[in-house]
C-alpha cells in the first residue's frame, strides 16, 4: 500500500479497530494501535495518533482513555446499541418462529458486528436457537420486504397460500389460485408474522401467515378498502383474534378468579372493562373476541378458573365444543 494512500485510509482503519476490538473492559495501548496499523501497511507515529483520536471524536466515535498502571488504554465508550439492547434483539430473533434457523444465525451474526468482538462472545453464548421450532419458508425474509414496499407504494399484492399435508408436503389452497389483496399492516402474534389485508372480493379484512405465503408479487393496482381498514383498530383486532384464527366477532363476558387479573390484562390490555362479581373472589371482564377453537383452547388452558357468563349462544357453542372433544376419548 502506497504511503499516501495508507495515510488517507488511516482514520478509517483506526475507527474500524476501535469499534471491533475495544470496549470499556477491553482497551488498547498506543503500541497496540501502532502494531495494528503496521499490519495493514500504515506507518503511524505516536504523536500523530493523538490528533487522529481528536478527529475521530469530532466525527462521532467516542474514543476514551483510562490509566492502567503505567500505561494508558483507549477504547470506544458510547455505541449506537448497548450490549443489553443487543441481547434483547438476539432473543427476539431466536424466538421468532417466522424466521428460519439459517436466517436467525445470519441476523445474529450481523447484530454481533454492532459491538466489540469481546462483547460479541457474550451474545454468541446466548444463541440457543438450535432445536427451536422455526419456519421452513426461507423466502419469508424477502416476503416481508415486498409487503412493506407494497404498503409504502399503496399497491395491492398477489400470492399463493399453502398448508402442509401428512407427508409434510406443501398443498396450495384455493386449488393454487392466486390471492389478490390490499396489504395494510404486518402483525406479530403468537411468535408468527401475519399480513392484515383487505380482500375486495369478500369485502372484509383478512389475515394470512406470512411464512405460508409464496410467489408474492406487487401489482400496479392501487390498494382498495382504505375506509374499511381505517375503521379497524389493528391493536384491538390483535387482542380479540386468538392466534389470528378467524371466526365471528362477539362481545363476551367472562367470570374468572381474581388472581387471574394479570393473565386477563396480558391478553386484552389494561383498558379492558372489569368489575367485581357478586361471587366472592370472582371478577367479570367484558371484551370483544373472535369466537374460534383457539379462543376455546385458551379457555381450556385456564381450567375451572374462568367461565363464559354471556352470551348464552357462545356458552352453548363452547359446551358443544368440549363435549365433542370429550367424546373422542369415550
Amino acid at each position: 500500500m502506497a504511503k499516501q494512500q495508507g495515510q488517507k485510509l488511516k482514520l478509517l482503519y483506526l475507527n474500524k479497530f476501535f469499534l471491533e476490538n475495544t470496549d470499556e473492559n477491553h482497551t488498547a495501548t498506543i503500541n497496540d494501535i501502532i502494531d495494528y496499523l503496521d499490519s495493514v501497511g500504515i506507518k503511524a507515529e505516536r504523536k500523530s495518533l493523538y490528533d487522529d483520536f481528536e478527529n475521530l471524536r469530532a466525527f462521532g466515535t467516542d474514543v476514551m482513555s483510562i490509566k492502567q498502571g503505567g500505561t494508558t488504554g483507549y477504547y470506544v465508550a458510547d455505541r449506537t446499541f448497548e450490549v443489553s439492547e443487543l441481547k434483547l434483539l438476539v432473543d427476539a430473533v431466536q424466538v421468532a418462529k417466522f424466521i428460519t434457523d439459517k436466517k436467525s444465525k445470519q441476523l445474529i451474526g450481523k447484530l454481533e458486528t454492532l459491538c466489540s468482538r469481546h462483547e460479541a462472545m457474550t451474545l454468541s453464548r446466548q444463541v440457543i436457537s438450535q432445536g427451536r421450532i422455526k419456519s421452513m419458508n426461507e423466502s419469508i425474509y424477502y416476503n416481508v420486504d415486498k409487503i412493506h414496499n407494497a404498503i409504502t407504494k399503496n399497491l395491492s399484492i398477489t400470492f399463493r397460500y399453502f398448508e402442509y399435508d401428512a407427508n409434510k408436503e406443501r398443498v396450495l389452497r384455493h386449488d393454487g389460485k392466486k390471492y389478490h389483496v390490499s396489504p395494510y399492516a404486518l402483525n406479530w402474534d403468537d411468535e408468527n408474522y401475519y399480513l392484515v389485508a383487505f380482500d375486495e372480493e369478500a369485502d372484509m379484512i383478512k389475515h394470512y401467515r406470512v411464512d405460508k405465503m409464496i410467489e408474492i408479487s406487487v401489482t400496479e393496482h392501487a390498494r382498495k378498502g382504505r375506509k374499511k381498514f381505517e375503521e379497524t383498530d389493528i391493536s384491538m383486532y390483535s387482542k380479540k383474534v386468538f392466534s389470528m384464527f378467524g371466526g365471528k366477532d362477539t362481545q363476551v363476558c367472562l367470570e374468572f378468579d381474581e388472581k387471574l387479573c394479570g393473565v386477563i390484562i396480558d391478553r386484552f390490555g389494561k383498558d379492558v372493562m372489569m368489575r367485581k362479581s357478586e361471587n366472592a373472589g370472582k371478577v367479570y371482564v367484558y371484551c370483544n373476541v373472535v369466537v374460534s377453537p383457539h379462543f376455546f383452547g385458551w379457555l381450556f388452558s385456564l381450567g375451572d378458573m374462568v367461565k363464559i357468563a354471556t352470551p348464552q349462544n357462545v356458552t352453548d357453542e363452547f359446551k358443544a365444543y368440549t363435549e365433542n372433544v370429550i367424546s373422542m376419548y369415550k
